[in-house]
């Protein structure tokens, strides 16, 4: 049996999926997070389930809303579950009544019940069945799985019925379009019908409305009295909606978060984690020596894998912290607000707030970010999107912010982690003002997106969320650190001549490196081979620059502990103006490859996605050029 998950943006779609599922797909308050199709299997059963994205009309304007008009009218589904938000009854009914058009099994599931009863919404499920002829109506809460038993016994034992005998919408339909259509063909007509002159859909628009009008009206109680009443989120939008106040609170909110994930809880974990893989190290590799174990085996795996791995697990407190406070954001419901906030700002440089969907899905990763354009009509705006998302620092980014900030700035190290994110968006914002004034030929483009409404989520939810994003991101760099970090410990190992425990200087990489060490120079202030193979490294995951530094000190000198800048180390030059400004390079040239590889899909040409290439790494050179020559001026 095939199930289909079909409502408006924000209905609750994804929720019910991992409710109904088991799995913990991405749950977010803004259009966009359903970007293709998830298929998964109902708990206990052998019932395929397909969440699809949401959708207002079956005429589709994005192509997101694409991907679901497509498949409903091309592939077969046993049962289409209608997700209608309770506090959004009356444009969910309208999808509905396409839905029953078209001949199919529906079950409608009224999500998010209690928060309607609080606003003196009560809805009767019985009499509104009635109205609609039939078609099971269930009551559920996605986000606790209230209702949800009852839905799937509806769905394991088929109880429904074929819409076309329930609800007879088709067949007044049909007449009204052509006496003569076949039923056959109805459907058909139906999508042609979509396509007619505004002054026909405006038509059928109202007299579907007035239907709904008069289901609401036999079936939906409204307390006037609650209603009239202001409620919490009412009360919150006007501060945090405020026209003047609005940025500044996201500046604080944001601000705290990454204080927070780096400074006080992040930090002294992060410290104990580091000791810990330090002492460890140390006790394996006396260990292995006791066994005479040979000597480059040794080393390769104290010195090259676990050096270069534990220079990026060690940052998991810290992003696990950050991953709670942005999990936090999401589910209480202000990120779909940020989206808002800075749309009048963006629609004035060639953007809205659909790129800010990008932005803030960047923030976990550059790659779902970068697909999330594809929900972005404008062909304009979705490639200058796909180009400035990576500039936002995602979790891959945190390490070598959290490392760089941590040491050279020990005092500020939260506020210098911050300055990096406020710098991303005065980037972004410089960067899209260039890219409109080169194309004079940009519309503005226009944002709709629903807020919903505040709610304060569950401990359990945001760990569990935090959890699987911190496995998805060891699943996601785990294997590539090890093998890059084995391949660098060989060539840095071994000589042109392929002779072993060479000075490092003498290695193969320190012989490549050193070509091309001179670029750097205006940046760090130093002619280092290291700064550029770790550089380079970046590109194939950016946990890796730090990965590749900590095995190029721990082979110049086995007695650094935990300290990548101590003295004696490659990297001991570094002073905080030359750290601030490498780590802008970091942040703002062409990511790793993985997103690169996304950015070519969105931007569709090998042409497109070299100038996106250069164009970053030309404002990461410029930049971090600048802010060493500036820093050292004014010191």
């Amino acid at each position: 049996m095939k199930v289909a998950l079909i409502g408006n943006q924000n209905s609750g779609k994804s929720t019910l999926f991992n409710t109904l599922t088991g799995s913990n797909q991405k749950v977010g308050n803004w259009p966009g997070v359903t970007i293709e199709k998830k298929i998964g299997t109902i708990k206990n059963s052998r019932i395929s389930i397909i969440d699809l994205p949401g959708i207002y009309s079956l005429k589709p304007y994005t192509n997101e809303e694409k991907i679901t008009s497509d498949f409903i009218y091309n592939e077969s589904i046993d049962i289409i579950i209608n997700v209608i938000d309770c506090n959004s009854i009356s444009r969910g009914l309208y999808l509905t009544m396409q839905l029953l058009e078209l001949n199919k099994k529906v079950i409608i599931a009224l999500n998010m019940y209690e928060l309607a009863k609080e606003k003196g919404i009560i809805i009767n499920e019985k009499k509104l069945s009635e109205s609609l002829g039939g078609i099971p109506v269930i009551k559920i809460s996605a986000l606790s799985g209230d209702g949800c038993n009852t839905l799937i016994s509806y769905i394991k034992n088929d109880k429904t019925i074929n819409t076309n005998k329930a609800f007879n919408v088709q067949n007044q339909f049909c007449l009204k379009v052509d006496n003569n259509i076949e039923k056959s063909r109805c459907i058909s007509e139906l999508k042609r019908f979509e396509e007619k002159s505004n002054l026909d859909e405006i038509k059928r628009i109202e007299e579907k409305y007035r239907q709904i009008d008069n289901f609401i009206e036999k079936t939906t109680l409204k307390i006037e009295h609650i209603n009239k009443r202001a409620t919490l989120t009412d009360k919150l939008d006007k501060i945090f909606l405020n026209k003047y106040l609005a940025i500044p609170i996201f500046i604080a909110i944001m601000s705290t978060v990454y204080y927070a994930s780096i400074e006080f809880v992040g930090r002294v974990a992060t410290q104990r984690l580091n000791n810990s893989i330090s002492l460890f190290s140390n006790i394996l590799e006396k260990w292995l020596y006791t066994k005479e174990i040979a000597e480059p085996l040794i080393s390769l795996l104290t010195n090259g894998i676990i050096n270069g791995v534990s220079a990026v697990i060690g940052f998991l407190p810290q992003l696990t912290v950050l991953f709670i406070f942005l999990s936090f954001l999401e589910k209480v419901g202000y990120m779909s607000r940020i989206s808002l906030i800075f749309d009048r700002l963006f629609r004035k440089i060639g953007m809205s707030g659909n790129s800010v969907v990008s932005f803030i899905l960047g923030t976990g990763c550059s790659v779902p970010g970068i697909i999330a354009t594809k929900t972005i009509k404008s062909e304009k705006e979705k490639n200058v999107t796909a180009v400035l998302t990576s500039f936002i620092p995602c979790s891959a980014k945190l390490p070598v912010i959290s490392l760089f900030s941590t040491y050279f700035f020990r005092k500020n190290a939260g506020l210098v982690a911050v300055s990096f994110y406020m710098l991303s968006i005065i980037v972004i914002v410089l960067s899209a003002i260039l890219f409109k004034k080169i194309n004079k030929s940009f519309e503005e483009n226009i944002y709709i997106s629903e807020l919903p409404e505040y709610r304060i989520p569950k401990f359990k939810s945001l760990l569990k969320d935090s959890i699987n994003k911190i496995i998805d991101f060891i699943k996601r760099t785990g294997s590539v650190i090890i093998l890059s970090s084995i391949v660098v410990w060989s060539l840095l190992s071994f000589s042109l001549e392929l002779e072993y425990n060479v000075d490092i200087e003498n290695s193969i990489l320190a012989s490549v490196g050193s070509a091309f060490s001179w670029i750097f120079i205006p940046i760090v202030g130093e002619n280092s081979w290291g700064v550029f193979v770790s550089s380079v490294q970046g590109l194939i995951a950016k946990e890796q620059v730090i990965s590749s530094m900590a095995i190029i000190a721990g082979l110049e000198n086995n007695n650094i502990s935990n300290s990548i800048f101590a003295d004696g180390s490659p990297f001991s030059f570094f002073t905080p103006v030359s750290a601030y400004a490498y780590v802008c390079f970091n942040l703002f040239c062409a990511p790793c490859f993985a997103a690169i590889s996304a950015m070519k899909k969105a931007l569709g040409g090998n042409k497109k996605i070299l100038k996106a290439v250069f164009y970053q790494y030309m404002i990461a050179y410029i930049i971090s050029s600048l802010i060493n020559f500036v820093g050292n001026r004014l010191i």
